[in-house]
């Protein structure tokens, strides 16, 4: 595993990013703290990259994961919607395909994200198949860890095998789905472990909404 230092022009890249996020937030955050995510983004994924040309994009939209997390928390008070966080191990599949179907079938319901304790390279090329064949795309997605403000952001904590990795923090509602890891499975085999995501998924939408 190679930690990428960061070169100049990714760094403009970074600054010119901030910039946009700034606008994009602009009167929640101020650009300090917009810039300091950023590249705090660009390091938490650099420290498990195998390949660097996609960490600018990749950290960008970390960076605005992040923001839209801290956001939730501030606007909690003024009845915003509920917030959910999938976690696994690598981000690389079951989480993946939860959130997937969580986007689907939630709309604009209840927010989600998704992390690892483990943060691989790629999305599992399997999951993407198998969830392709629902009419979910999911292969823009990125592996990526859980950092405080997901975690804080969250009324509900989904857990895939994380084990004691996966934070604990009070006033949260922890779930615990014990399902297959996908990680090396056939398509034929991804396909079981999709289904029983979605129906989990469902139930979850209907508990947190009442529909």
């Amino acid at each position: 595993m190679v930690s990428h230092v960061m070169t100049k022009a990714e760094r403009m890249s970074m600054h010119s990013a901030a910039r946009d996020l700034h606008v994009e937030f602009r009167g929640i955050f101020g650009e300090e703290t917009i810039e300091e995510l950023v590249l705090d983004s660009y390091a938490e994924l650099a420290s498990k990259a195998t390949v660097a040309a996609w960490l600018v994009l990749g950290a960008e939209r970390f960076a605005r994961q992040r923001l839209q997390a801290l956001a939730h928390v501030q606007a909690a008070a003024r009845g915003q919607v509920p917030a959910v966080l999938f976690l696994c191990v690598h981000n690389a599949g079951r989480s993946q395909m939860a959130l997937g179907w969580f986007a689907c079938l939630a709309g604009d319901r209840a927010v989600a994200w998704s992390g690892g304790s483990e943060p691989v390279a790629g999305i599992d090329a399997g999951v993407v198949a198998a969830m392709a064949e629902v009419g979910i795309d999911i292969s823009r997605e990125f592996s990526k860890p859980w950092t405080d403000e997901f975690v804080l952001a969250a009324d509900v904590v989904i857990t895939m095998g994380c084990g004691d990795a996966c934070p604990l923090l009070p006033g949260r509602h922890y779930e615990d789905w014990e399902l297959d890891d996908p990680g090396g499975k056939t398509l034929e085999e991804i396909r079981p472990i999709r289904d029983e995501i979605r129906d989990r998924v469902t139930n979850l939408i209907e508990k947190l909404t009442g529909s």
